[in-house]
């Protein structure tokens, strides 16, 4: 009968340690689920050299709100078009724009995109569109701060058909930030310039592009000067030329690239780690067996 009893004790013992670990996977879960949940929107715009007729595709993760357009010219002063559109159950979108008498400037013309939630901004790119004598050159330039899993992939905002392209890469928790790109000239040096999210400059490193216009570059983030949290903005310069200036943004937190492991994350171990303690003490819980 003591036998029994024990054999029960034991199996009891055993059920509510099974029961734990799936908690703490299922905690685990939903951990991951917080921090590497896809995130963001991209957005590019196409044209054919000669054309009249801009075409503007995206994705984004929101697709219960619209998509606003606002496109200025370059100088800044004229709004020469605007637009609104709403994703489809995907988040995909498109839209195309045609160009009016009202492009009058010769220049990069910039296209803004944003979406908004009572008037709170929730995301906004721009890229740019080249235009002469009321015609398009040439374009395929993509923006995009869309993130999944660990691993984080900005695009370009200016494309290789503009110039100079540029990609951030970078682990999620890393300090590290892996600057790449292009260029199609090879002449002349790139100068890559971070700036944290008050406007002051960081980081300032300068490469070399090889035979094939390619380039790389490893920033290391962290320190003083990395103290803000933010986005930071990392500019690639050759040229004066808007054609050769690009540039992207990459997340910074207490220094690390999208810290893995935040606030949420924290609270949730913590109230694993309370319960089993809680149910321990309760129903006295011993990993070793008494005999």
């Amino acid at each position: 009968m003591v036998r029994i009893r024990m054999n029960f004790k034991r199996s009891t013992t055993s059920m509510a340690i099974v029961i734990m670990a799936l908690s703490l996977v299922s905690m685990a879960s939903i951990q991951q689920d917080v921090f590497a949940q896809t995130q963001g929107m991209a957005i590019t715009a196409t044209a054919d050299r000669g054309s009249d007729v801009i075409t503007v595709t995206g994705k984004t993760v929101s697709d219960v709100t619209d998509v606003t357009f606002r496109i200025t010219s370059p100088s800044g002063n004229n709004v020469v078009a605007i637009d609104q559109v709403t994703p489809d159950g995907n988040g995909d979108f498109v839209t195309e724009f045609k160009i009016s008498p009202l492009w009058k400037e010769d220049g990069f013309y910039t296209i803004t995109a944003k979406q908004s939630i009572q008037q709170n901004s929730l995301y906004s790119l721009k890229v740019l569109v080249e235009v002469t004598n009321g015609m398009a050159e040439k374009t395929s330039a993509t923006e995009s701060n869309l993130t999944s899993d660990s691993f984080v992939t900005i695009k370009p905002s200016v494309t290789r058909d503009i110039g100079l392209e540029i990609y951030a890469d970078a682990v999620i928790g890393s300090t590290t930030i892996e600057i790449t790109g292009s260029t199609d000239r090879v002449s002349a040096d790139i100068t890559l310039t971070v700036t944290a999210p008050n406007g002051n400059v960081v980081s300032i490193d300068q490469v070399s592009p090889m035979l094939n216009g390619e380039f790389t570059s490893v920033i290391t983030t962290g320190g003083p000067l990395w103290k803000q949290d933010g986005f930071y903005t990392v500019t690639a310069q050759q040229f004066d030329s808007p054609k050769y200036i690009a540039s992207t943004e990459v997340d910074i937190q207490d220094g690390v690239v999208v810290p893995e492991f935040g606030t949420i994350a924290a609270m949730i171990l913590a109230v694993a780690i309370i319960s089993i303690i809680a149910i321990s003490a309760k129903s006295r819980l011993s990993i070793m067996p008494r005999y």
